[in-house]
């Protein structure tokens, strides 16, 4: 990979680790997405306890991995809810970016040996390109040539 790829990623993962690692703790703790359809016909207080109403979100009920590391956005054991935040946010980048990066390293081309036993077709380089080659005219030509 040349030294400009390289460049762009490392950029990429870094953009990628402050946003998950700083920015991920302003964002909306009352997102207005799934949660909220699920919460209408209900009536909730503010801290979002469901008082009173009919509504899908009264069936919920935890998620088998609650207990994990990574649960709520958050490290389990980091008092620090900033740091917990950000922190998560951060391994979760890591994780996926090798996970990614383990993918395309299984996928990536092995080099251009033919498989099925044809010769390896190669495209002409630029100096390839501009040698002139001979035509059967110019082959009898200089091969008449020679005869005399």
């Amino acid at each position: 990979m040349k030294n400009r790829s390289w460049a762009f990623l490392a950029g990429g993962l870094l953009v990628a680790l402050l946003l998950a690692g700083v920015v991920s703790n302003y964002a909306s703790s009352h997102p207005d997405g799934l949660d909220s359809s699920l919460l209408k016909g209900c009536t909730v207080d503010a801290d979002d306890t469901i008082v009173g109403g009919s509504c899908p979100a009264q069936q919920a009920r935890d998620h088998e991995l609650a207990d994990s590391p990574l649960a709520d956005y958050g490290v389990r054991g980091v008092q620090n809810s900033f740091v917990s935040t950000g922190l998560s946010g951060v391994l979760g980048v890591l994780v996926t970016f090798a996970i990614g990066a383990g993918g395309f390293w299984l996928l990536r081309r092995r080099g251009t040996t033919p498989t099925d036993g044809a010769a390896p077709t190669s495209t002409p380089t630029d100096d390839e390109a501009t040698v002139p080659t001979p035509t059967d005219g110019d082959a009898t030509a200089s091969r008449a040539g020679t005869a005399s």
